[in-house]
């Protein structure tokens, strides 16, 4: 396992550890008396956390690149192609079949599948829980290790 693929996977640990987000303070809006001229009005989002969400969501980014890097990195241990190392992530793990178990290449598959579910944000569905992540951590450091052997 590189050095990468542990920053990612220690981010990924950060995000979703078990401390309270603090939640925001709100900005006061200053009425218009109060804005002389010169004076700016502060942004809307300054002083801003994250959510519980959003944060989940960004362990699953965290975690997707880790998988992605570890993938690239098997392929090029086994002299695949620049262009599929470099290409589409779906390239890379079909080409990971050649170059691992059948059983590992099956796991990097469906979680690198799980994984981009949750990083994508759609309005009408809620985002990734903490144990999903924490799940998540756990499968794509196993297969990290696979990976690496």
């Amino acid at each position: 396992m590189n050095a990468t693929i542990r920053q990612l996977l220690d981010t990924a640990d950060l995000l979703i550890k078990d401390n309270s987000v603090p939640t925001p303070t709100p900005t006061p809006t200053p009425s218009p008396a109060t804005v002389g001229a010169g004076a700016s009005v502060p942004a809307p989002l300054a002083g801003r956390t994250a959510t519980g969400a959003s944060l989940c969501r960004g362990a699953a980014f965290a975690l997707r690149a880790a998988l992605e890097s570890a993938v690239a990195a098997r392929l090029t241990v086994h002299g695949a192609p620049r262009a599929i190392r470099e290409g589409s992530t779906r390239a890379a793990l079909l080409w990971l079949r050649g170059c691992t178990e059948a059983g590992t290449a099956r796991r990097a598959k469906a979680a690198w599948s799980q994984l981009c579910l949750g990083c994508h944000y759609h309005q009408y569905e809620i985002g990734p829980t903490r144990d999903q992540v924490r799940a998540w951590h756990a499968e794509v450091a196993t297969i990290v290790t696979l990976l690496a052997l």
